[in-house]
């Protein structure tokens, strides 16, 4: 399995100073690591990436875009689309993040539209997929996991441009977590699914964990089994925070 991949959420937060201040921060980190055990990303507001991937380029630390549109160009004011992710050094784009289901009512069809267009313009795809408290309370957290893993996959999907983030909706900066166990049920269902999916890459696609990841809980939920990392919100808007949880994930 490859490495971790410990990637950065910052949502709609930060203006130009602070969220250049916390990059450079995070780079010269990185850039002082020897051989670090993990790949880091940060996802920052569109607003936010030009001057963020100038201000990174070369020190290794990964950028990528919370979102995108399906089209490649054309009449669809205030979207973003993946090629223009691309051009401004993105690495990486978030689809489907439960808060882009739920605010803007985007369905697995419209997900996997997505990642397939980042996927075209050389992105690597974060799909994200995640119950709800209503479903896990009903018991039926495999089964959506399962459902939208099913949905969101575009065809064409390989190790190494898709990352799949399993976030409980009801863990989204909330403080509460599920427990390793619950942890590494869902990520093996996960697992199983995308081997029925994408059977010969099943293996080599990276599953992260996402619901309030902090420092104090990183190792654990890091050393789940199928866990390759950690898609990260509140804590990755400080950066000795989201640090330690890069570092934890090294073991």
């Amino acid at each position: 399995m490859a490495r971790k991949l410990i990637a950065g959420n910052w949502k709609m937060n930060l203006l130009r100073n602070e969220g250049t201040a916390l990059a450079r921060d995070l780079a010269l980190r990185l850039a002082r690591t020897v051989d670090p055990a993990f790949d880091l990303l940060i996802c920052p507001p569109a607003t936010l990436i030009a001057p963020i991937a100038d201000a990174v380029q070369g020190s290794g630390l990964l950028v990528g875009g919370q979102d995108c549109h399906t089209a490649r160009d054309g009449a669809h004011t205030g979207d973003i689309s993946a090629r223009m992710l691309a051009d401004l050094g993105c690495s990486h784009v978030i689809v489907g993040h439960s808060e882009r289901r739920q605010d803007h009512g985007e369905i697995d069809l419209v997900v996997a539209e997505k990642a397939a267009a980042a996927q075209a313009e050389g992105l690597v795809a974060i799909i994200c997929i995640g119950e709800t408290e209503a479903e896990r309370d009903q018991g039926r957290a495999l089964q959506v996991c399962s459902r939208q893993i099913a949905g969101s996959l575009p065809r064409g999907a390989t190790a190494e441009n898709t990352v799949i983030a399993y976030e409980p909706v009801w863990a989204i900066g909330t403080g509460r977590t599920p427990t390793a166990a619950d942890v590494a049920e869902v990520h093996a269902q996960i697992r199983a699914a995308l081997g029925a999916r994408v059977p010969s890459e099943a293996a080599g696609i990276r599953i992260l964990y996402g619901g309030s990841v902090k420092p104090g809980n990183a190792a654990e939920l890091l050393a789940v089994p199928n866990v390759d990392g950690a898609l990260v919100g509140g804590a990755s808007l400080k950066a000795d925070d989201f640090w330690a949880i890069a570092e934890a994930s090294a073991g």
